[in-house]
């Protein structure tokens, strides 16, 4: 019974937070003057991506690096066929410039280093954790330039942007939204991997499966809560930040902690991940845009992967 009480309790702390997550940072979005591809790839794909960083972590302590590092992959995998699937389904989202010629090639090469390193040694090692962490630093100094210039670009904006919401109420949504999104995460993480424990799944699978689906619930949840208010550039955006922030960020300080063993299995994920990074780099570069019939096809395709999964 403790088991389905922290699910639903997980998933009634998920949606809420994410409700006043999105309302935080849209508005700290309009005040800055900065676009909300920008926050939802830093403030909002940060807070959603806590409970990868402390599963991985947590299990990189732990001497579970199984676990970590299919988390980490699973959860990114899910992110961008089912969240970004699910959200072109509902509402068909315009796709900027800028995340089609950087952000989301940007991501591409993210995966295709975290392959690099452990196709090499069979290791992800500290040195490879420390070279993770040096790209999210660059990952960083391009978000900001990018909202400095944004921001510098506007200085003549209207004024009624400001009167949104208090700054005190910007920061208090996304605080208390950030925090119930971590604890809800964990909460579901810790009900589904009991429940899917007793069934006798691995380590890998689960954390492929069962963790990496919760773990990217906030994730799911923000982007469709995010779309539904007409923020598609932050929906997006959170997809994007986060497949970046846990590889680059969450693998790089789990690595940094304690080597991380990278199997073949590992390497095949990492290669599937790369493959649909790139299908829909290719879908959003030919129509501007991700349609209905991209998210169908996405959706279809997570759910091959995952009966593969199943057996292999």
């Amino acid at each position: 019974m403790l088991k389905y009480i922290l699910l639903v309790g997980g998933f009634v702390l998920l949606i809420k937070g994410a409700d006043f997550f999105v309302d935080g940072s849209s508005a700290v979005a309009k005040r800055l003057k900065v676009s909300s591809l920008i926050i939802g790839m830093t403030i909002v794909a940060m807070g959603t991506s806590l409970p990868e960083t402390s599963v991985s972590v947590s299990a990189s302590v732990l001497g579970k690096n199984d676990l970590a590092i299919s988390n980490a992959v699973g959860s990114n995998i899910f992110n961008l066929m089912v969240v970004c699937g699910i959200c072109s389904v509902l509402c068909p989202m315009a796709i900027s410039r800028d995340t089609i010629k950087k952000d989301l090639p940007f991501s591409v090469i993210v995966a295709g280093v975290l392959l690099a390193i452990g196709a090499i040694t069979g290791t992800v090692q500290r040195w490879g954790g420390v070279v993770l962490l040096v790209l999210f630093v660059f990952f960083l100094y391009m978000m900001i330039s990018s909202a400095k210039k944004a921001r510098d670009a506007s200085n003549g904006a209207d004024e009624e942007d400001f009167k949104l919401m208090p700054v005190w109420k910007c920061l208090l949504c996304i605080i208390c939204g950030g925090a119930a999104i971590a604890v809800g995460g964990k909460m579901v993480v810790e009900g589904a991997s009991d429940i899917a424990r007793s069934f006798g799944m691995s380590d890998n699978l689960i954390g492929m499966t069962i963790v990496a689906l919760g773990t990217s619930l906030p994730e799911l949840v923000t982007s469709i809560v995010a779309a539904r208010k007409g923020e598609v550039d932050m929906a997006l955006g959170n997809v994007v930040g986060s497949n970046i922030f846990n590889i680059l960020f969450v693998l790089g300080i789990a690595a940094t902690i304690s080597p991380i063993a990278f199997t073949m299995q590992n390497a095949i994920d990492a290669a599937a991940l790369i493959a649909m990074s790139i299908l829909v780099l290719l879908f959003c570069a030919s129509k501007k845009k991700l349609l209905r019939w991209h998210g169908a096809i996405m959706l279809l395709i997570y759910g091959g992967y995952t009966a593969y999964l199943f057996v292999r």
